[in-house]
């Protein structure tokens, strides 16, 4: 896991173009804290930059960007679990390497493969390949989009990063983006392909971009769809249980210090468990409990720890270390985001132990049914489909019942909107003083997303819970707040033949069950504690709540920023707001994110 960051543009001096990726570097120290490396081309005005968080071989051999048959360059972020395996066969092609990194075998697939490579590599990245030879920049995202990778393409060239705020060190920076803010509250993140830049966007999961001679291209190399297998309930129990097995042992890869979060949840047990089958010794776990007991999972976290002999650190998080590290969380953000609070502080503990990496239970609840979407969206499709929707949304009065009017929109935007928005369209145009059409023509512009209707109303619900909620939030915000303390975040969940087995399951077979993520228990209830598996599902929260209505920042923001915000406070004081929309309320003020 590392930054990235580049910069391929003849109409600026090669100088300027290494001042700018410098300084980008910098910014991105925290990502990668262990070396840094910037690599030019003058003829092609090309820069490469790149901060390292060593994992696999911790010599100097990885030192990146990395060059390879002095043709071509590489600068990655991420981690290739299947790199062994490609590695023997590429030996067995000829190739040979000095180093043990996945770096160097991406480079040797690459030479072998070409861009066929792309669709062999089994894991989490983000990387910029440059084809000397044939002066081409290629960018590069997994198929489950897990590890970022933003650009920007213009007369001047091309500019890519791990995170969107560097962009204003460009020898141009980019323009702001004026509608960012109608999506942050209507979603309570940026929805891809939207920043907070203007054409400053994602590159999209699964794609490579091939730049070349000032034009680019995209092509897609990977990407998972629904079908459906005969197997019977017992055979998926089992397959799952073999296939998480596996993708637990490969996560666990490492030449550096890992570790477990354990809330005290079915996945991250589940998870914490098979680490404890496969690593023998070194297993640290680590787990956050809260005095306000209501919040705390610690008595389902001691549950799971009695069965594992590892090092346990548990950690209460009071209020006050709450209140006094809020504002370096906002400047820790990239794109504004109502979550991601929880990892920054686990991240912190996994820092202070001198952990490197983790595994998160991030993806089981959008593969196999653990959300209330999962129940509540085909109703919400029948109503979206109601001929007298419009004329009763219009009548709606009350914050919470004011989404419906979000089932005027056509597809799956309107119905996640509806199920999860943070605010109506009506709100909206009051917070940020536009017309409430202006409201909805940014909502109807982006994003645009497929036609999905075709699809079982519960695979709908996995559909739209993976690449909006888990794509745009969850994963977005894992890797942004672990990264500001150097740790890596692994998601064996999103495994690529784990998540694709979860995706052929028939929806009988998958959903069919009195319980959340039955499937997932039926495989795993041997080994899992029966208190924890029949537990109400209760999130990786905190008692936010609380510790927002104590907070003089959360205050002092909300005033400073005129009478509307200041009778929002009041309004959530009382109980009218959640802590997640005044959260998003306080991201959209410019002195909170400058």
């Amino acid at each position: 896991m590392c930054r990235i960051a580049g910069i391929l543009s003849q109409q600026h001096p090669l100088q300027a173009l290494q001042v700018s990726i410098t300084n980008i570097c910098a910014a991105l120290q925290h990502g990668g804290p262990d070396d840094e490396g910037i690599w030019s081309d003058e003829t092609a005005g090309l820069v490469l930059g790149h901060r390292r968080l060593s994992l696999l071989d911790l010599s100097s051999a990885g030192h990146q960007p990395m060059l390879y048959q002095d043709r071509y360059v590489i600068s990655f972020n991420g981690e290739i679990y299947n790199f062994q395996q490609l590695r023997s066969e590429l030996q067995q092609l000829g190739h040979q390497f000095r180093t043990q990194t996945d770096t160097e075998v991406i480079l040797a697939a690459y030479d072998q493969w070409g861009t066929q490579s792309f669709a062999r590599l089994e894991g989490m990245f983000a990387f910029a390949l440059w084809d000397k030879t044939d002066q081409t920049l290629l960018l590069v995202r997994d198929r489950s989009g897990i590890k970022p990778l933003y650009y920007i393409h213009t007369a001047d060239g091309i500019a890519f990063a791990s995170e969107t705020k560097v962009f204003q060190y460009l020898p141009q920076p980019p323009a702001n983006n004026p509608n960012w803010p109608v999506l942050m509250l209507a979603y309570g993140h940026l929805p891809e392909p939207v920043t907070t830049y203007q054409h400053v966007v994602p590159l999209p999961k699964g794609f490579f971009l091939r730049y070349q001679q000032g034009h680019i291209s995209l092509q897609s190399f990977g990407f998972y769809s629904f079908s459906i297998s005969d197997d019977t309930k017992a055979t998926a129990a089992q397959n799952i249980a073999t296939l998480l097995r596996t993708a637990v042992k490969n996560h666990l890869i490492a030449d550096a210090p890992i570790g477990v979060l354990l809330s005290g949840g079915i996945d991250s047990g589940i998870l914490f468990l098979l680490a404890a089958e496969q690593k023998k010794q070194g297993l640290n776990s680590l787990s956050l409990y809260f005095s306000e007991e209501k919040y705390s999972e610690k008595i389902y976290q001691d549950l799971l720890l009695e069965q594992v002999n590892c090092q346990r650190n548990q950690y209460q998080l009071e209020g006050n270390e709450f209140l006094e590290t809020l504002p370096q969380i906002l400047q820790d953000m990239d794109l504004p985001s109502c979550d991601g609070i929880n990892t920054w502080f686990i991240s912190k503990y996994a820092k202070e132990q001198g952990l490197k990496a983790v595994l998160s239970g991030i993806g089981a609840d959008e593969l196999l049914g653990g959300y209330p979407s999962f129940k509540r969206l085909k109703l919400a499709a029948l109503v979206q489909q109601s001929p007298n929707l419009a004329l009763g949304s219009k009548l709606i009065r009350g914050r919470k019942l004011s989404r419906l009017s979000y089932l005027q929109m056509e597809g799956i935007s309107g119905l996640y909107l509806f199920l999860r928005g943070h605010f109506a369209p009506t709100d909206i145009a009051r917070q940020l003083g536009a017309t409430e059409k202006e409201v909805w023509d940014i909502l109807q512009s982006a994003p645009v997303l497929p036609d999905i209707q075709r699809l079982h109303s519960q695979n709908q619900a996995s559909w739209m819970e993976t690449n909006l909620y888990m794509q745009n939030q969850l994963l977005r915000d894992a890797d942004v707040m672990s990264m500001a303390h150097g740790i890596e975040i692994r998601v064996p969940f999103l495994d690529h033949a784990f998540q694709s087995y979860c995706m052929s399951l028939a929806p009988a077979i998958k959903y069919d069950t009195a319980l959340p993520k039955g499937l997932l228990i039926e495989a795993f209830k041997k080994e899992l504690p029966a208190k924890v598996w029949r537990r109400p599902k209760m999130g990786f929260n905190f008692p936010f709540s609380e510790w927002f209505a104590e907070s003089s920042y959360v205050k002092e923001s909300m005033n400073a920023a005129g009478p509307l915000q200041q009778q929002n406070y009041l309004y959530f004081l009382k109980g009218g707001l959640h802590w997640s929309q005044l959260l998003s309320l306080i991201l959209i003020q410019p002195k909170v994110r400058a």
